[in-house]
């Protein structure tokens, strides 16, 4: 099995080390120093689940790799768009795109036969169809990413918590490409299940990145300290009622508890949400995908949203000034 990940940042070269260690042949894709290190070093994951390394081929040039079986995408939603001259080189006829992004994907209402949205663009994360055009969405395996990584220095991956990552299609079967790429991962010492319809685990890690991401960016605030601060948590509580309740209007039941959610983000501990850690280091924010399509479906089914549509406001202009400064 030839896999490449492109975008090999924290989640892209963990998993890519993963994949290495558990035989297939991997190709990360990076830039700058990190893949430098990459390239006289290899990949070095510390965990407090087993330090190991691999040394799987690194480069900046997809035309070197050529057409895969995989391409796993450790890009942010956002980059989607402006990825083709990379993607491109990798892809042959039956090349799969494993898309492990936070939020709602781009292809969510396609596959969905007999579904009133069927078919339907978000646009908040497929502006004009520019996502689409780029990642065609027969090529599209879901992948719901419960992990937590951290660049500690180039070369260096600090995994913080979680194994797991859910696969699904979005049609709803259970193909052999998504079964094969199951278990690559799994000899590579991850969790990866796949579900019949994984939208069910998106709404599910929904719940966290929805309140959390925006918040942790508008406050600088851990998720340990967003739960312990009354206010904040009573907040956190108000934006996923409304997302469960966006979730159930598509037809989704998210099972578990908004007290089980939140404490399961307690009890991460003092670890800054992948909004925050952008935020901080001058990147564009992720929301569109975490938030914004959340309140774009809930304008597509009457549902009344109004905490949400608040945060989802001022986490707007607090990425546009950062973009700006």
């Amino acid at each position: 099995m030839r896999v490449a990940v492109l975008g090999a940042g924290a989640i892209g070269a963990y998993v890519g080390a993963a994949l290495h260690r558990g035989g297939a042949e991997v190709h990360l894709i990076a830039r700058g120093a990190h893949l430098q290190a990459m390239q006289h070093k290899g990949v070095r994951v510390r965990s407090a689940r087993g330090d190991f390394s691999a040394k799987p081929h690194a480069t900046a040039d997809p035309t070197e790799v050529g057409p895969v079986d995989f391409v796993f995408l450790g890009l942010k939603a956002h980059q989607y768009a402006s990825c083709g001259p990379l993607l491109e080189p990798l892809l042959g006829p039956d090349t799969a795109i494993v898309a492990a992004q936070n939020g709602i994907p781009w292809w969510y209402f396609h596959g969905l036969a007999g579904h009133p949205l069927e078919g339907t663009r978000i646009e908040a994360v497929d502006p004009r169809g520019s996502v689409t055009a780029v990642l065609e969405t027969q090529r599209a395996i879901g992948c719901v990413v419960y992990c937590s990584t951290e660049i500690e220095a180039p070369g260096v991956i600090r995994h913080v918590e979680g194994t797991r990552f859910s696969l699904g299609e979005p049609n709803r079967t259970v193909s052999e490409r998504v079964k094969l790429l199951s278990e690559a991962m799994i000899a590579g010492g991850l969790k990866a299940p796949v579900e019949r319809d994984l939208r069910e685990d998106i709404w599910v890690k929904l719940m966290g990145n929805v309140a959390f991401n925006p918040l942790s960016a508008l406050t600088r605030a851990t998720m340990a300290e967003i739960c312990a601060h009354r206010d904040t948590r009573e907040l956190v509580a108000l934006m996923m009622a409304e997302t469960i309740a966006v979730a159930r209007a598509v037809g989704c039941e998210p099972k578990v508890s908004i007290e089980k959610r939140i404490d399961g983000a307690r009890r991460v501990g003092d670890h800054k949400t992948s909004m925050l850690q952008d935020l901080e280091a001058g990147k564009a924010l992720e929301i569109d995908a975490i938030i914004g399509a959340v309140v774009e479906i809930a304008g597509l089914t009457g549902v009344a949203a109004p905490t949400l549509r608040s945060v989802y406001a001022a986490t707007d202009l607090l990425a546009r000034k950062a973009v700006t400064l």
